[in-house]
């Protein structure tokens, strides 16, 4: 299998993901802060050390500012729930997922403006003045685009938010692990493990700026102030209820090393989809529907004779290559690109693993597939 769906999730993960997750199941995988015998005390480690490495690779001033979660969905819904209220003013753009645009619009009576958000370059600045009203509270987007690979440039964003006291959060399921983030001014991050970070599914997690109070959405055991009915009001714990992923956190911490200690994934990213958006252009046929520079792994097609469900069809029972078809959870990023009435896109998305020779072989099969059955 030439797998090429890695904004999905990441695969294959480093050895040494798979040997953590394998060896916390075996010998370190009790229950963290409910109780005080070694495999208990093992499993709190794994805890400390992820939640240490999810800091490192932010830049986050403390591993406490990080929480963990199952997923990137999870966390979105714990910022944007936890935070906003009805009556609220919050800026987005049309080309988010639906973990930031069906949480928003179940708050009641809350106000919403989507912005647009342009193919190559992103958010605009210049657009986000326009739409600022008094009670403007947040700003939330995606770092990279699930759909087209369109970069943000957060440290823009997040800046001017800062100057004009808006609550920035950012959608890093895309981005994390591959191109590097400082938290300097971000108030949330939600981030997956399962991603970019090349942990295990079921994993993820949630940063949040010291002095920013959130809402609980869950509250339970936490192995912590269990003598008290109320939850806990300092972070993590305020935000972890129930057991974690003890043997995914393993497998988390042995990725984030394993990033940490190469220096050219984003390089070697960017080099890989560039040569298959340069490859696509030359097929008749296919039509790009996504970045085209700066693109971070992620690139959408559609053809001229088939459907993009029909591609993936073909790319994997003729070709044995895995790509995703449809309108990847995110259908208002269809609306902009046109692509909601012919099912959505074709998408493909490499990562470090994936070789020349696939991204080959992977452009043989599409030009065979735009010649339609």
């Amino acid at each position: 299998m030439i797998y090429l769906d890695n904004a999905a999730t990441s695969f294959p993960k480093p050895e040494s993901v798979y040997e953590a997750v394998n060896k916390a199941m075996r010998e370190e995988c009790g229950n963290p802060g409910r109780g005080g015998h070694k495999y208990a005390v093992s499993a709190g480690r794994i805890i400390a050390e992820a939640r240490m490495m999810c800091a490192r690779i932010l830049s986050a001033p403390s591993p406490n500012n990080i929480a963990f979660t199952y997923n990137t969905t999870t966390s979105l819904n714990m910022a944007i729930k936890g935070y906003l209220k009805s009556g609220d003013h919050v800026i987005t753009s049309a080309m988010e997922h639906n973990s930031v645009i069906r949480p928003l619009i179940n708050i009641p009576d809350i106000n919403i403006t989507k912005l647009p958000m342009n193919l190559h370059d992103g958010l605009s600045i210049d657009d986000i003045k326009k739409v600022l009203i008094p009670n403007t509270k947040m700003l939330v987007c995606t770092h990279v685009s699930n759909v087209t690979g369109t970069v943000n440039d957060i440290d823009t964003i997040g800046k001017f938010c800062r100057e004009n006291g808006i609550i920035f959060l950012v959608d890093a399921a895309q981005s994390l692990g591959v191109r590097p983030i400082n938290v300097q001014y971000v108030d949330m991050l939600a981030f997956p493990g399962h991603k970019g970070l090349l942990g295990p599914q079921g994993t993820g997690g949630l940063y949040v700026r010291e002095n920013i109070k959130l809402k609980t959405i869950i509250e339970g055991g936490t192995g912590s102030n269990s003598e008290e009915l109320h939850q806990p009001t300092t972070m993590p714990n305020k935000l972890e209820s129930g057991t974690l992923n003890i043997s995914g956190l393993a497998g988390l911490s042995a990725g984030i090393k394993f990033i940490l200690e190469q220096d050219n994934i984003l390089a070697k990213e960017l080099a890989t989809t560039k040569k298959l958006i340069d490859g696509i252009k030359s097929i008749k046929g296919v039509h790009l529907k996504c970045a085209e520079k700066n693109n971070s792994g992620v690139v959408s097609v559609c053809f001229d004779k088939l459907t993009p469900s029909e591609a993936a069809m073909i790319m994997d029972a003729s070709f044995n290559i895995a790509v995703r078809a449809g309108f990847h959870c995110a259908v208002e990023a269809h609306d902009y690109l046109g692509t909601r009435e012919t099912g959505g896109t074709l998408r493909i998305s490499p990562n470090y693993f994936n070789t020349e020779d696939d991204i080959y072989k992977c452009l043989e099969a599409l030009e065979i597939c735009a010649k339609g059955f």
